[in-house]
């Protein structure tokens, strides 16, 4: 028999009315199982929900898991599962499945299904990526979904949703669930980044481990160290003590000076003393997450943010070319924080001059600025003892390469006793630095380097001038 379209369309019709009658006929698995922890139709009791960012993720398992752990309370977890393009919530958990031509669509009941979540450098954590929590606590009840952010849909942030029989007792879980997620955030204490977000994405946070720095590694003139110490170490040992005696927490620091100077190598030293603090490491033009740092650092404080290069955000609003919008959320973040926020803004430059006077001189945005200088004789002579550790050295006149090196920075005559060692392994078997090695390395560097690499690593001034002799050994 041949059906003419009116008659297939209706008989099609009637097919698909069928299949989702029968589908609605059905008490859903989620509804049987909420109605049996409330002894009620839960459909009658109030729901509310939070979502959270992908990097929350995380942070909300564990506080649930702690959560739990309290108080005897009994937990039965049961998995859902659905398609990450759908939406799925508590309210649609009760709903009758829809049909269509594929099957029932709607979530279903299976097992629970976990997801590995970074939670600190080289640690990984096996999260809850979608299920119902039936609580349950001497009589009281609570029912909790949660859901991790979509994989395939861009911007979807995850859900932790509580059912309860009192909206006020489903408020207070919620904000236990917050209290111990900031108060136990993995982020505390650790050394994180924070990529830029945008509209469709969450930002990403990274955890880094910073190499120790020794006290001793840095040079600095006499009393300088102590004084930026004082500054940032004794500032947040006694945080407690001058917030008692009402004096403001949130304060900002500037290291400036010609690049080499150790200004990155003493904000990491800083970092690596201050153990109860999160440090915050935003860097460079493409930060692009000044924002989403300084709200994560008031979360989290005690906490320092730093800022490396500081120029490169924050040039005059005149100069052609400058990053205005960047400049303007930094100044925002720093003036909307309250004073008693424990929060330090370590900031590092190699162009204090190109700085907005708004940024460098209005008190609670910079307090001090310590200078960075080029290393004077005796520094000098104490950074040629540091980078010559470990190396078998047999120099006749030190005094003399003291003197070929002013206004070399650390970074530069680092570097000068690499090569140097470089040379001398060149010459023989046995590894000895001697005069003419120190020579050729301070050739290279000073004359055959250009102008671009005494920038790069920091140097002033040199003693080979154009026209002078080059060491018998050097490459022409």
């Amino acid at each position: 028999m041949t059906l003419s379209p009116g008659d297939f369309g209706a008989s099609f019709k009637g097919f698909l009315e069928q299949m989702t009658a029968e589908a609605s006929s059905e008490e859903p698995v989620f509804f049987k199982h909420l109605q049996t922890h409330f002894d009620c139709d839960p459909t009658t009791l109030p729901i509310i929900g939070e979502g959270f960012e992908d990097f929350e993720h995380a942070n909300v398992h564990l506080a649930l898991e702690e959560y739990l752990k309290q108080e005897n309370r009994e937990t039965k977890i049961i998995g859902v599962m659905a398609h990450d393009m759908l939406t799925s919530n508590l309210s649609s958990l009760m709903a009758p499945s829809r049909a269509s031509l594929m099957g029932s669509i709607g979530a279903k009941e299976g097992p629970v299904q976990y997801v590995n979540v970074e939670a600190g450098h080289e640690t990984i954590l096996t999260c809850v990526k979608s299920g119902l929590y039936l609580i349950s606590q001497s009589e009281k009840r609570l029912a909790v979904f949660l859901k991790a952010p979509g994989e395939k849909i861009l911007g979807q942030k995850g859900k932790i949703e509580v059912i309860a029989p009192d909206k006020d007792e489903a408020q207070r879980f919620l904000a236990e669930i917050r209290s111990i997620k900031n108060k136990n955030s993995i982020y505390r204490g650790k050394v994180i980044s924070v990529g830029s977000a945008s509209t469709l994405r969450s930002p990403e946070i990274k955890f880094h481990h910073l190499t120790k720095v020794e006290r001793k590694n840095i040079i600095l003139p006499d009393g300088l160290l102590e004084r930026i110490e004082r500054q940032t170490i004794g500032f947040s040992k006694h945080s407690q003590k001058l917030l008692a005696a009402g004096r403001h927490l949130k304060h900002g620091l500037l290291l400036y000076g010609p690049p080499g100077t150790g200004k990155t190598l003493t904000a990491m030293y800083l970092a690596s003393e201050m153990t109860d603090r999160t440090i915050i490491l935003l860097t460079g033009r493409g930060l692009g997450a000044i924002e989403q740092s300084c709200n994560l650092a008031q979360t989290l404080q005690p906490a320092t943010i730093i800022l490396e290069d500081v120029d490169l955000v924050a040039e005059d609003r005149k100069r052609i070319g400058g990053t205005g919008p960047l400049l303007f959320e930094l100044l925002n973040e720093m003036d909307g924080l309250r004073d008693d926020a424990d929060i330090l803004f370590l900031l590092t430059t190699n162009r204090p001059d190109i700085l907005e006077p708004a940024l460098a001189a209005r008190p609670g945005r910079i307090d001090q600025a310590f200078e960075m200088p080029l290393p004077d004789d005796g520094c000098r002579r104490r950074l040629f003892i540091l980078y010559s550790n470990g190396l078998t050295m047999e120099i006749k006149d030190s005094n003399r390469f003291i003197q070929k090196t002013e206004g070399a920075s650390p970074a530069f005559i680092r570097e000068l006793f690499r090569r140097a060692a470089l040379c001398a392994a060149n010459d023989g078997e046995e590894l000895i630095v001697k005069d003419q090695h120190l020579e050729e390395a301070l050739y290279e560097l000073t004359v055959q380097g250009g102008d671009l690499t005494k920038s790069l690593l920091g140097f002033r001034t040199f003693g080979f001038q154009s026209g002078n002799r080059a060491p018998a050994n050097a490459e022409s």
